[in-house]
C-alpha cells in the first residue's frame, strides 16, 4: 500500500514510524507547513518531500494519512477522496459538521475507505472502563476531566482558535470516549473561557459541558489548558447504584460499601501503531475496524452541539431545537 502523510509534527512521527515498520505499507512522500522540516522529516523516514497537497494526492499512492492543524483536516481529506485515495485523518474529521458529513457521503459513494483515528478507544483507560462498567449497577453521574498546565504555554495551533477549533472539537476523544460508552445524548450545555494573547492566540482555555444522555444519564466534561491551569489532572469517574469505578491517571479502583478493589489500567504506548495496523488489516483483509465512521461523525455532532450550546448561553437540544 503505497501512502503520502500529510504533516511533520508528533502525530506525523508516530504514522510515519508505523508505515515503516509495517511490510505492507510504503511511505512515498511527505507535505508539510514548513519546507526545511519536510525536508528533514523526509531524510528521516525515507521518503519523498513534496511542496504541497495537490502534488502529494498526485503522487502514485493509494492512501492518504492526514496528521496536520485541525482546520485542515476536511479539505485535505476532500482533495484526497476526489482522487480516488483512501483516507486516515486524525481527529476531528473536520471543523465543520455539514462538511464532515459531506465528506462521509463521498466517501460511501467512491467506496474509499474514510477513517477517522480515535486511539482513546484502544488504550488501557478504556479497555478498563468496559470491562469493569457493569460492576457499578446503573450508572448516575460522570465525570471526565483532563486539565494540562502550561508556563508558558506555547505560541502554536493548538492555541489558536482557527487553527485548533471550539475545544471539543479539536479534543473530540473527551466527547467520543462518552458516547461510545453510554450511547445517544439528548441535550448539551456547555461554558467556556479564555484568556487571549497578543495576535492569534490565547494563552489559557477552559471548557466544561454536561451532557444530558437519552437513558437520563448525567456526564460532565472538563477540558481545560494553559497558563492559568495549575495542576495537572487526568480523571475518569463513574458512579452508579453499586459502587463507583475511579481512574486517576493511570491508577483504577473500584469503590463500594465495602470495600476498594484496585484495578489494573493497560498502557498508552503504541496507539498510533495498533490504528495503522488495524487500518491495513481492513484494506487488505477487510477486517472490521474498531470504530466507524459515523461513530465518529455523531460524537462531532455532540461536540458541535456544546459549541452551539456555549455561544447561545443555553442548552441545545440534539433533536433539533434549544432548550431552556
Amino acid at each position: 500500500m503505497r501512502v503520502g502523510l500529510v504533516g511533520t509534527g508528533y502525530a506525523a512521527k508516530l504514522r510515519a514510524q508505523a508505515l515503516l515498520n509495517d511490510e505492507r505499507s510504503d511511505l512515498v512522500a511527505v507535505v508539510g507547513y514548513m519546507p526545511d522540516r519536510t525536508e528533514a522529516f523526509a531524510k528521516d523516514f525515507q521518503c519523498k518531500a513534496v511542496s504541497s497537497v495537490q502534488q502529494l494526492i498526485e503522487e502514485d499512492i493509494e492512501l492518504v494519512v492526514i496528521s496536520n492543524v485541525n482546520s485542515e483536516h476536511g479539505a485535505v481529506a476532500c482533495a484526497a477522496l476526489e482522487a480516488d485515495k483512501h483516507v486516515v485523518v486524525e481527529y476531528p474529521l473536520c471543523l465543520d459538521l455539514a462538511e464532515a458529513s459531506e465528506l462521509v457521503k463521498k466517501a460511501k459513494s467512491k467506496n474509499k475507505l474514510l477513517h477517522v483515528e480515535h486511539i482513546e478507544l484502544l488504550g488501557g483507560l478504556h479497555e478498563a472502563l468496559k470491562q469493569h462498567l457493569a460492576m457499578v449497577g446503573k450508572v448516575f453521574y460522570v465525570r471526565y476531566s483532563t486539565i494540562k498546565p502550561e508556563n508558558t504555554a506555547p505560541r502554536k495551533w493548538t492555541y489558536n482558535h482557527q487553527l485548533f477549533g471550539f475545544p471539543l472539537m479539536g479534543a473530540l476523544s473527551r466527547v467520543h470516549r462518552l458516547t461510545n460508552l453510554f450511547g445517544e445524548v439528548m441535550a448539551v450545555n456547555c461554558h467556556h473561557r479564555f484568556l487571549p494573547t497578543e495576535g492569534e492566540f490565547y494563552q489559557s482555555c477552559f471548557c466544561t459541558t454536561q451532557l444530558n444522555f437519552n437513558d437520563g444519564l448525567l456526564a460532565e466534561v472538563v477540558y481545560a489548558k494553559g497558563e492559568a491551569m495549575w495542576e495537572a489532572q487526568r480523571k475518569f469517574e463513574v458512579h452508579g447504584e453499586n459502587g463507583g469505578l475511579i481512574f486517576d491517571s493511570q491508577n483504577g479502583i473500584f469503590i463500594n460499601t465495602q470495600k476498594t478493589t484496585p484495578i489494573e489500567v493497560g498502557s498508552r504506548r503504541g496507539l498510533f501503531v495498533k490504528d495503522t495496523t488495524m487500518v491495513l488489516d481492513y484494506l487488505f483483509n477487510g477486517t472490521p475496524l474498531y470504530v466507524s465512521i459515523e461513530e465518529s461523525l455523531y460524537a462531532l455532532k455532540v461536540a458541535d452541539a456544546a459549541r452551539r450550546a456555549a455561544e447561545l448561553g443555553m442548552a441545545y437540544s440534539l433533536r433539533r431545537h434549544v432548550v431552556n
